[in-house]
């Protein structure tokens, strides 16, 4: 049965105190709405009306038409036992409690959502009440960031966030329906990955070599590991005196607020031990054996527990000082705009472009699944390579 919900409506003054033509666009209204009853917070045991107001500009007719709007709006999320919020709970409110929702997340993951909330959505929707967020101002919102200009990626992003957070606040009968399921974000360009050939790696790791953080790189590309995985790599976690050498991820390093701190993988696939080249075998045991040398003369010796790429101290190296670093040392090699992710990149495209199997390679990489692997680098397989190798299996016609 469809909730009654009554109302009123009613001119008011602006804020110079005039009252204008009721028939005029620019005249205001104050909407008042009948939600049922609540406990008086003052007297918990008596029952006043809860009451939900809005202020509408525009003429008389279209005020009116607001009104049964809303009331028609609000008794269908009473009919589906949705509770109404108050009406001064704003977008901004709702997106800060999204955030606190969200204490569970890595912090890079957590400081990307706050960037994004407290730079963009918020400055743009925040001030709006959450009951009288439409899809036309979100869409309008999309509009004007591309404009500023945010790529269509970043605003994509950003529907996603948003998006996320209205689900949140449906889940918590705030609203009744998401305003974001109205709206079409911008498609976002598939981004192309800047991959090294092998003799570009050879140039790589001639411009590196005197540098501290090539053993980072080295490793970097002969493994696919992420950055934060190889700089929360211990020793233990390095198995090279064997016949059959790994590498085994446990925990990762992440900067937060000029903080460093260790935390394990995001999931159980990132968690994992893979396999390593015999090259990168020998050259981690030489490096091991400098840093023994190292830490004797230091009057110290090197412990399992030590971070295998870490500064002369000990202490873990910084993440983005790492990065940095690397780009410079790239752009000088003539590699301009490469990063040093795109050597996880380059260990994949190597690896599938000399017939590894595509598990292995999504096993190393430490992907979902293999599925996730091959939409990503299905366009790195040179489809002639392929048909060469069925030439050699296949008899002929």
């Amino acid at each position: 049965m469809r909730a009654n919900i009554k109302g009123s409506v009613w001119q008011i003054a602006d804020k110079k105190g005039i009252k204008v033509d009721p028939e005029s666009s620019k005249a205001i209204w104050r909407i008042q709405l009948y939600v049922g009853k609540k406990p008086d917070p003052k007297n918990p045991n008596h029952l006043i009306y809860d009451r939900r107001y809005e202020t509408f500009r525009g003429n008389k007719n279209k005020a009116g038409k607001r009104l049964k709007k809303l009331s028609q709006e609000i008794s269908a999320s009473l009919d589906k036992g949705i509770p109404v919020p108050s009406g001064r709970l704003t977008v901004g409110e709702l997106l800060r409690a999204w955030l606190n929702s969200k204490a569970d997340k890595a912090p890079k993951t957590q400081e990307s959502y706050q960037s994004i909330v407290e730079g963009h959505l918020i400055p743009a929707l925040g001030h709006i009440q959450l009951i009288k967020l439409r899809s036309e101002a979100i869409q309008a919102y999309y509009a004007k960031a591309q404009e500023k200009p945010l790529s269509a990626r970043s605003v994509h992003y950003h529907h996603r966030l948003l998006k996320q957070a209205l689900k949140y606040a449906v889940w918590q009968n705030y609203i009744g329906i998401n305003p974001c399921d109205r709206v079409k974000p911008p498609r976002p360009q598939k981004r192309t990955k800047r991959t090294l050939e092998a003799s570009e790696v050879q140039v790589l790791k001639e411009a590196a070599k005197d540098n501290q953080f090539y053993p980072v790189i080295y490793t970097a590309v002969s493994s696919g590991l992420r950055r934060n995985e190889l700089l929360g790599l211990r020793w233990r976690d390095v198995s090279i005196d064997t016949e059959k050498p790994t590498i085994s991820v446990s925990r990762t390093l992440y900067k937060s607020h000029g903080k460093v701190e260790f935390r394990e993988p995001k999931t159980e696939r990132s968690r994992r031990c893979i396999s390593i080249t015999n090259k990168l075998a020998a050259y981690l045991k030489d490096y091991k054996a400098d840093k023994e040398s190292l830490n004797l003369h230091l009057g110290r010796l090197l412990s399992l527990d030590d971070l295998v790429f870490c500064n002369a101290d000990g202490k873990p190296f910084d993440p983005h000082v790492v990065s940095h670093n690397f780009a410079r040392i790239a752009k000088r090699a003539g590699f301009q705009g490469v990063r040093l992710h795109d050597l996880r990149h380059t260990f994949a495209t190597l690896a599938l472009k000399r017939g590894i199997l595509p598990k292995i390679v999504s096993d190393a990489l430490g992907h979902a699944s293999v599925a996730f692997t091959m939409d990503t680098y299905v366009d790195t397989i040179p489809q002639e390579a392929a048909m060469a190798l069925l030439n050699e299996v296949l008899p002929e016609g």
